[in-house]
C-alpha cells in the first residue's frame, strides 16, 4: 500500500527513504465501494484524500435538486474539500466513490505535523495547492473565454483519462452543461 502516493510524492520533490518512512505512520488507507460518501455535504472535512486506485468525484447539489461536479480524481490525483479541511467549518461539497477504490487519507493534524517536522512535505504540499490553484484558473478562462467545442476539446486533450471512464451526463455536469448539449458537441465535433 502507499506505492502510487510515494510515487506522487518523488515525481515532485526528491523524497528519501528515511523521509518516506516517517512519512507512513501518518497516513490512513480507505477502500470504498461504488457511489460510497467520503464526504458529504455538511459534514467537516477531517481528511485530504489521495487516490490511489479508482475514480472519484466531489459535487455539489443545488436547490433544485441537480448535481454539479466540480472535481474527479483518478489515481495520483488528491481530493478534498480544502476550505472545510483548513476552517473546520461545515462541507458544501460531496464526495463520493465513481469506482470501487483505495484511497490514503491524511488527517488535518497528521498534516500539520508533517509540515512541521519534513521540510521536504511541505514544499510538495505547496507545489500541490499551486497546481490545484493553476488549474482551477484554467478552468475558469476555460468557462469565460472559449466556445462549448472548445471547452470540450479542451477537457478531452488535458484529461483523456475521465472521459473513458467517466459517464458523459458527469463530464456534462463538470463543463456546466446539459446531457444533449454535450452530446450535441460531440457529434459537431465528430463530423468536422
Amino acid at each position: 500500500m502507499y506505492e502510487v502516493f510515494f510515487q506522487s510524492l518523488r515525481s515532485k520533490i526528491p523524497f528519501t527513504d528515511e523521509e518516506l518512512e516517517q512519512i507512513r505512520p501518518y497516513l490512513t488507507p480507505k477502500k470504498l465501494r461504488k457511489k460510497q460518501y467520503l464526504l458529504q455535504e455538511g459534514d467537516v472535512c477531517k481528511y485530504a484524500c489521495f487516490v490511489e486506485r479508482g475514480a472519484l468525484r466531489s459535487y455539489v447539489v443545488d436547490d433544485k435538486g441537480t448535481e454539479r461536479i466540480v472535481q474527479f480524481a483518478l489515481e495520483g490525483w488528491t481530493i478534498a474539500d480544502l476550505y472545510s479541511f483548513i476552517t473546520g467549518e461545515p462541507s458544501t461539497y460531496n464526495i463520493d466513490a465513481l469506482e470501487d477504490s483505495e484511497l490514503v487519507l491524511i488527517s488535518k493534524k497528521a498534516h500539520e505535523e508533517l509540515l512541521e517536522k519534513i521540510p521536504s512535505y511541505e514544499t510538495y504540499h505547496r507545489l500541490q495547492i499551486t497546481g490545484a490553484y493553476l488549474a482551477l484558473q484554467r478552468r475558469l478562462v476555460s468557462i469565460t473565454n472559449l466556445s462549448v467545442e472548445e471547452r470540450y476539446t479542451s477537457f478531452m486533450n488535458l484529461y483523456p483519462n475521465i472521459a473513458q471512464r467517466v459517464p458523459q451526463h458527469m463530464i456534462a455536469s463538470y463543463m456546466g452543461l446539459t446531457p444533449e448539449t454535450l452530446s450535441r458537441v460531440r457529434k459537431k465535433l465528430i463530423r468536422s
